[in-house]
């Protein structure tokens, strides 16, 4: 018996028992569906991560560093980043308002205390090169300037969602807007980068670091960033960075830290792959089980083709075509189950995609063709044993067989 009789004979015995044929197959169909269902979710939870950190800049290294016995440390990291122009393009230091925020633009008030926090406005105090350091691109108008810094200008530049929400269809730029009672005209607004809202940057409002002075009475500084020129210079940047910090800063009275989202991303990375493993080992134990399924029904059809077993091995069968035979048959039904399962598993992944992350979620190619290769080998691994039993009977018991 060649190949194809093999094959005909497979689907013959598949159709003329469809109903048990096809729960047979709804092991293989849910645990596959599982499969690539689950996966697919961890992939989207590793897309919506890489779009938050690339929304923050790629290149970027955060520095903090502050000491309560020695004056100056701002300045030094300051003038030291701006000698690093070989690795670093810029820094500016970055400044924010913890304290009760209060913005009013005519009869529109925004109170940090009280306001969702989907509107509630985040103030951030930077200098000329706030944007290139935070991946911002201004939309309207213009960034915040160096001469702005020198002459102490009250100006600002606004996130997308903050100008949407204190200005909706009005042009923000030239308008003024009050932020704890202290006046600033709008010279520009940035450009979306945070659709989902993760990180607030939309909702920033950025103002030169001199209005540090008249809004936090303050003009202590101990937050940077840098942006660098490239990955590796990422690297030789923070080793610099951490050599100089550790000359000038006593431990005892003082701290230091420097970091990039680079090292963050890494090790989210990492944590997306263990859980994929983990929720892909889950979705296995679906699989096992259908697979228990595969052997049992199989086993049945070898009980009930006795006598057909008898007959074959009687005129000159060979152990090694029914065994073919046999495996073929457990093959096809998991393989056709595992089509199915793939099929479910796309338009789960698309639904759970969209409700999840809002995403068009599609599984990845490699994906689909591996768990189809694993709905077959199922077939292989749990078809196994039932094709050797059956061509192990001996023609005149098997002929008895009722």
């Amino acid at each position: 018996m060649n190949l194809t009789q093999a094959f005909k004979i497979a689907l013959k015995s598949i159709a003329a028992k469809k109903a048990r044929s096809a729960l047979t197959m709804l092991g293989v169909i849910i645990g596959l569906a599982a499969v690539i269902i689950l996966v697919s979710y961890a992939e989207g939870q590793n897309q919506q991560m890489r779009a938050y950190y690339e929304s923050l800049g790629s290149n970027v290294i955060n520095i903090n560093a502050s000491s309560w016995d020695s004056e100056g440390v701002s300045d030094a990291l300051y003038d030291y980043c701006l000698e690093m122009d070989e690795y670093i393009l810029g820094v500016t230091p970055v400044v924010q308002m913890y304290e009760r925020t209060v913005i009013k633009f005519g009869a529109k008030t925004l109170d940090s205390y009280e306001t969702a926090w989907e509107e509630s406005p985040q103030v951030v105090m930077g200098n000329q090169d706030f944007s290139l350091c935070n991946n911002f691109t201004v939309a309207k108008g213009r960034d915040i300037a160096y001469l702005d810094i020198k002459s102490y200008n009250q100006v600002c530049v606004l996130g997308a969602k903050m100008a949407a929400t204190l200005f909706n269809y009005m042009d923000p730029v030239g308008q003024t807007i009050t932020i704890n009672g202290v006046p600033f005209e709008v010279i520009g607004v940035y450009q979306e980068k945070d659709p989902e809202n993760m990180s607030g940057m939309d909702r920033y409002i950025v103002l030169p670091y001199t209005a540090n002075r008249v809004l936090n009475k303050s003009t202590q500084m101990d937050t940077f960033v840098a942006k660098a020129r490239d990955a590796s210079s990422t690297t030789k940047a923070i080793t610099l960075l951490k050599g100089f910090l550790q000359g000038i800063i006593n431990e005892d009275t003082g701290y230091y830290s420097v970091t990039t989202p680079n090292q963050w991303q890494e090790e989210g990375n990492e944590q997306i792959k263990l859980q994929q493993r983990f929720l892909g080992g889950i979705a296995a134990i679906s699989l096992a089980v259908g697979g228990i399924g595969i052997m049992n029904i199989m086993l049945v059809t070898v009980t009930e083709r006795t006598r057909e077993i008898g007959i074959r091995k009687a005129i000159g069968a060979e152990r090694k075509s029914i065994i073919a035979q046999f495996l073929i048959e457990a093959c096809m039904i998991c393989g056709i189950g595992g089509i199915f399962g793939i099929a479910v598993g796309y338009i789960g992944t698309l639904i759970v995609g969209k409700a999840s992350f809002g995403l068009i979620l599609l599984p990845s190619p490699g994906l689909t063709l591996g768990t189809f290769l694993i709905s077959v080998a199922l077939g292989v691994i749990f078809g196994i044993y039932p094709a050797i039993k059956a061509s192990g009977l001996q023609p005149v018991e098997a002929l008895r067989a009722d």
